[in-house]
């Protein structure tokens, strides 16, 4: 399979750069993976687990919120916050369903109600996606 440039940057570091087959990205509109020769696009991620796929293992990434952009030879995510899956706080995540939850309840226009909802139910997703079920809204 063809390798192409991958650049995961978050503000507080470039935190992946350099040739990979495969990368699984969690988008706002859907799920969608990039390899080589992929269309140019533009696309707002969700908070969710990206996966890099390259030599070795794969690596798994939580990433909250940002932008992915990509073309024939490179893809490019700027992400709010990327953590390796195995640095995560399940205390800080536990922390996060509970502000959205907050978040849903204090909501005072549909709009507002749905995006928490949303960001709510994409959180719960990377719970059960680390194997974490029940673990992460016990209290």
């Amino acid at each position: 399979m063809a390798n192409f440039t991958f650049e995961l940057v978050s503000p507080e570091r470039l935190v992946f750069s350099g040739p990979v087959s495969w990368v699984d990205v969690p988008g706002a509109e859907g799920d969608f993976a990039v390899g080589a020769g992929h269309a140019p696009f533009i696309a707002i991620l969700r908070p969710g687990i990206l996966t890099i796929r390259g030599e070795g293992a794969p690596k798994r990434l939580f990433v909250r919120g940002g932008f992915a952009e990509a073309n024939p030879t490179c893809l490019t995510v700027l992400a709010e916050r990327a953590t390796p899956v195995e640095e995560i706080d399940m205390a800080n995540l536990r922390q996060l369903i509970k502000d959205a939850e907050e978040d849903v309840a204090d909501a005072r226009t549909d709009e507002a109600r749905q995006k928490a909802s949303s960001t709510l139910s994409d959180l719960k997703q990377v719970v059960e996606a680390l194997g974490q079920g029940g673990s992460a809204t016990a209290h």
